[in-house]
C-alpha cells in the first residue's frame, strides 16, 4: 500500500475533521490514534473513514507516535497533528516512489505555523521531517524525533498549523513544558530540548526565561544544526523582550556574517537597534537610526525566504516595508513614508 495519514490525537474535535478532509485524496488509508478524548473526536474521525485505535496517554509523544505507525501496513507514512491540515500542491506526496530499491528518504515538509505580528496573522516556516518510509519509528517523550540512517530530503508540501494561536495554546497550558523540563533532567546538553523549551516559553510571553533557555541552546548548538538559523533570529527577539540589550547585541555582531541572506535576521536587527535608540536617545541619530533603516531596507533586498526555516512571511516583504513606512512617520519624512507605506500594500497584495 502506498502513502498512509498517520495522527495522534486528544481531544481535537475543532480541527480533526479539517485535517483529515485535507489529505483524504492523496492517501490510501487514514490511521487515528486516540490517547483519550473526552470530546467528539473519535466519531468525527471514523465517519470521515479513518480507522481508530486508542492509546493510554503515558507523558510521552514518541510512545504513542509509535503506537499509531504500528498500525499501518503503508509504504510512506504522513504525520499530521489534530491542530494542523495539508495546503496548496500535493502532487509531490501523491506520487512518491517505492521507498526500496534505493528511493528511501525521510521527508521534511514545510510546517507552516500561524503566529501573531502585532494584530496579524503571519506564517512561521520551519522545515519538519513528517514523511517516513515504513519502519521509521521515533524517539524522545515531546518534540520527537524519527530515527533513521536514511538521508532527509525536502518535499514540497505545506503542512499549515494553527496551534500557536492563543485560544490552542490555552488549551495545552504546561503540558510541553512539564515534558521538557523532565527530557532536559536525563539530557541538560541536549540544545535541541532548550530550543524547543525556549520556544515554549517564548510563545507564552515568558521572556526571561524565554532568554535563558534560547542562551543554553546557543552554548551548545552546533553552527551547521538545521534550526540555527531560527535559533538566532528568536534569541534576539528574547533578548530584546528580557531587556537583556548587551546580549542580543553581542548575539547580532558575532552573528551578522552567517546571515547576509536572512530577511528574518535583519528584520530582528532593525528591531533591536530601534530599541538601543530608545534606550539611548543621545546615541540614536548618529548610531542606531541608520542601522534600523539600513536593515529593514536589506529585508526588501534580500526579498522573502521561506526556504529558511523559522522564516515568517512578510519580513522580506510587507512587513519590513510597514516597519520603515512608520519609521519615516516618526522622523517627519511624509514622502517616503507614503512611498513604504504603498510598497508595503502591494507586497501583502502578493503574499
Amino acid at each position: 500500500m502506498g502513502l498512509a495519514l498517520v495522527m495522534i490525537v486528544r481531544d481535537e474535535a475543532r480541527g480533526v475533521a479539517r485535517a483529515l478532509e485535507s489529505a483524504r485524496a492523496i492517501v490510501d488509508q487514514m490511521i487515528v490514534l486516540d490517547t483519550g478524548s473526552v470530546d467528539d473526536t473519535p466519531a468525527i474521525a471514523r465517519a470521515l473513514g479513518a480507522r481508530v485505535g486508542t492509546f493510554a496517554w503515558r507523558d510521552d509523544f514518541s510512545a504513542a507516535r509509535n503506537a499509531a505507525l504500528d498500525l499501518s501496513d503503508a509504504d510512506w507514512n504522513l504525520v499530521l497533528d489534530g491542530d494542523e491540515w495539508l495546503a496548496g500542491d500535493l502532487s509531490a506526496l501523491a506520487a512518491l516512489p517505492p521507498p526500496d530499491g534505493g528511493q528511501g528518504f525521510v521527508g521534511h515538509l514545510c510546517v507552516a505555523s500561524q503566529t501573531m505580528i502585532g494584530d496579524e496573522i503571519e506564517w512561521a516556516r520551519s522545515w519538519i521531517p513528517r514523511l517516513l518510509p515504513r519502519g521509521v519509528r521515533y524517539e524522545g517523550r515531546v518534540h520527537e524525533q524519527p530515527v533513521s540512517d536514511l538521508p532527509g530530503r525536502r518535499v514540497e508540501a505545506e503542512i499549515r498549523h494553527d496551534g500557536y494561536l492563543a485560544e490552542q495554546l490555552a488549551r495545552k497550558a504546561g503540558r510541553n513544558e512539564a515534558l521538557l523540563l523532565a527530557e532536559l533532567q536525563a539530557q541538560p546538553d541536549d540544545p535541541y530540548l532548550w530550543f524547543q523549551l525556549g520556544k515554549e516559553y517564548q510563545v507564552r510571553e515568558a521572556p526571561p526565561q524565554a532568554a535563558h533557555c534560547f542562551t543554553q541552546a546557543l552554548r551548545l548548538c552546533p553552527s551547521d544544526a538545521a534550526y540555527r538559523h531560527a535559533l538566532v533570529v528568536r534569541a534576539l527577539g528574547a533578548f530584546k523582550a528580557a531587556e537583556q540589550f548587551d546580549l542580543a547585541l553581542g548575539l547580532a555582531d558575532g552573528e551578522f556574517a552567517n546571515w547576509q541572506a536572512s530577511p528574518d535576521f535583519f528584520f530582528a536587527l532593525g528591531d533591536l537597534y530601534l530599541e538601543g535608540a530608545a534606550r539611548n536617545p543621545d546615541a540614536a541619530v548618529a548610531d542606531f537610526l541608520p542601522m534600523v533603516e539600513f536593515a529593514w531596507k536589506k529585508c526588501l533586498e534580500i526579498g522573502e525566504r521561506p526556504d529558511l526555516d523559522g522564516a515568517v512571511r512578510g519580513r522580506g516583504g510587507h512587513l519590513a516595508a510597514h516597519n520603515l513606512a512608520v519609521f519615516y512617520e516618526s522622523l517627519g519624512q511624509a514622502a517616503q513614508a507614503a512611498e513604504y507605506a504603498a510598497l508595503a500594500a502591494r507586497l501583502r497584495a502578493v503574499s
